[in-house]
């Protein structure tokens, strides 16, 4: 297993780290088999987040016994100084009793927290960080500007941010940036949010950043089989893999949802996240868990849209989500009545 220092944290991390939302969506016995086939493979750090269910407490009880060999980085979604003091608290009981978090992260503000902000949240992190609760401070976002200014405050020692072989240019020109400002680079959803469904071009794409750490989103055995394979053998970024990114690209660059979820949730319950993203979906996954009844009722919802603004208002990548819902509501409704009765 590569490893490489993480920034200005002198962090040493497996150059393949283990995201662990998905673990949320398996049970407690299959969790335990993952993760510790994770850590006997070489995987070192392992992130998570407040906002993920009971991530954080399996990752506490399933590697706790080895909680001096990884790095654990998770986050909190606080507004202020009490709530993020509520959330530090309840991270480290999840993350066991005398438990520390290597990396905290500020998840996904609109700004960059500052020492005496008025939020109190960077104050409230170096306080911590005093205390012995965290070790280093880092932030995740999906703004390319909140992150261009968190770089560049200094305050930082990680940026977390979506990287994939589909990112525009200006997304990929963080990369040097962080290199340029010594601060660590954590790349989210290097498959697009499952929109990119080849793992070894997206693996060969991040693995030429030198000073890049994705972390992938790992819910079954086969995935992290072959995120595993790939790192004892990483496959070199050739023409024929170049081929499959530049098809990746043309079917999938520009306007699309990136499945953040920073959107929700919806007054009227449409799943955005899912529903924004069915156009594409339809075209390079199995459409039979897409068209059943129930996703049907799903993509139905968007007629009750209310143009309420939020979901523009959260976006981050300042989508106009309504006009993108209605037309895959379209293309979804005659790509059923294209279908054969059955």
């Amino acid at each position: 297993m590569q490893k490489i220092k993480l920034g200005k944290t002198g962090l040493t991390v497996s150059r393949t780290a283990f995201g662990a939302i998905p673990i949320q969506r398996i049970s407690e016995d299959e969790t335990r088999t993952l993760l510790r086939k994770a850590y006997e493979g070489g995987i070192n750090f392992y992130d998570t987040a407040r906002m993920y269910g009971v991530s954080e407490g399996r990752i506490g009880r399933h590697l706790g016994d080895v909680r001096s060999d990884i790095i654990i980085a998770t986050k909190t979604g606080a507004k202020d100084a009490e709530q993020f003091e509520k959330d530090l608290a309840t991270s480290l009981t999840e993350l066991g009793e005398g438990s520390y978090i290597d990396i905290y992260q500020f998840h996904n503000p609109p700004f960059v927290p500052r020492p005496g902000g008025a939020d109190g949240m960077y104050d409230a992190m170096l306080k911590a960080r005093d205390e012995g609760k965290i070790r280093h401070i880092g932030i995740s976002n999906h703004s390319v500007d909140v992150a261009k200014e968190a770089v560049e405050s200094g305050l930082f020692e990680t940026l977390q941010f979506p990287l994939s072989h589909i990112a525009t240019d200006e997304e990929v020109q963080l990369v040097e940036l962080c290199e340029q400002h010594n601060v660590g680079f954590i790349a989210m959803k290097g498959m697009a949010g499952g929109l990119i469904t080849n793992a070894k071009p997206a693996f060969a794409f991040l693995r030429q950043f030198e000073n890049v750490i994705p972390i992938w989103g790992i819910e079954h055995m086969w995935q992290l089989e072959e995120f595993l394979g790939y790192e004892a053998n990483p496959p070199l970024l050739d023409d024929e893999l170049w081929a499959v990114i530049k098809k990746d690209r043309n079917e999938l660059a520009g306007g699309f949802c990136r499945a953040c979820g920073y959107c929700l949730p919806c007054p009227t319950q449409i799943h955005i996240p899912q529903a924004a993203r069915m156009k594409l979906l339809l075209g390079r996954t199995a459409v039979e868990g897409l068209i059943n009844e129930r996703g049907q009722e799903m993509m139905g919802k968007i007629k009750g849209c209310i143009d309420c603004g939020h979901c523009i208002k959260n976006c981050p990548y300042k989508l106009d989500t309504p006009t993108l819902l209605r037309d895959n509501l379209r293309f979804f409704e005659e790509f059923l009545a294209s279908r054969p009765s059955t």
